[in-house]
C-alpha cells in the first residue's frame, strides 16, 4: 500500500521462476485517487508506471566506473518489452474525495509486490534490486 501524491495505491502480483528467472504473469492494482474524471487515463497511467516499476526492478542495474554511469542507452538498459508484460488488472476505488496524483501512484508498490510474490513461490526474501535470484 502506497499514498502517494493524495492518491492510495495497493499492489499484488503473480510470479513464476523459469531458470532461476522471474517471470511476472499477472498483477492486480486498486488505486483510490480521489474523484475520476478519466477512468481510462487512470487505466493507462498505472499501467504506464507498472511496466516502468517493473523494469527498475528486474532489470534496474547501473554501473558506475569513475564516476560515469556506464549504461549508454536502452541497449544497455533494457526496459520491459511487450511479450514480457504481464496482465494489468486496473480496479478503481470509488471516492468523493478530491482528485490526486495518478502519473507515479503505480511505480513504487510494485518491487514490492513482486518480492512478497517470490517471497510466497519460494520462501527467499528478496532485499535488493534489482532482483537476482
Amino acid at each position: 500500500m502506497v499514498n502517494c501524491f493524495g492518491s492510495y495505491n495497493a499492489q499484488t502480483a503473480e510470479v513464476s521462476i523459469e531458470k532461476g528467472k522471474v517471470r511476472v504473469h499477472r498483477v492486480v492494482t486498486a488505486v483510490d485517487c480521489g474523484r475520476v474524471v478519466n477512468p481510462a487515463g487512470i487505466v493507462q497511467q498505472m499501467q504506464s508506471a507498472i511496466v516502468y516499476g517493473l523494469s527498475a526492478a528486474l532489470r534496474g542495474n547501473i554501473t558506475i566506473d569513475r564516476g560515469r554511469v556506464q549504461q549508454t542507452n536502452f541497449h544497455q538498459y533494457e526496459p520491459l518489452r511487450m511479450d514480457e508484460m504481464p496482465v494489468v488488472e486496473v480496479h478503481i476505488v470509488p471516492s468523493t474525495n478530491p482528485s490526486g496524483g495518478i502519473g507515479e501512484v503505480g511505480t513504487p508498490a510494485i518491487a514490492p509486490a513482486v518480492t512478497n510474490a517470490i517471497f510466497a513461490a519460494t520462501g527467499k526474501r528478496i532485499r535488493r534490486l534489482p532482483i537476482v535470484l
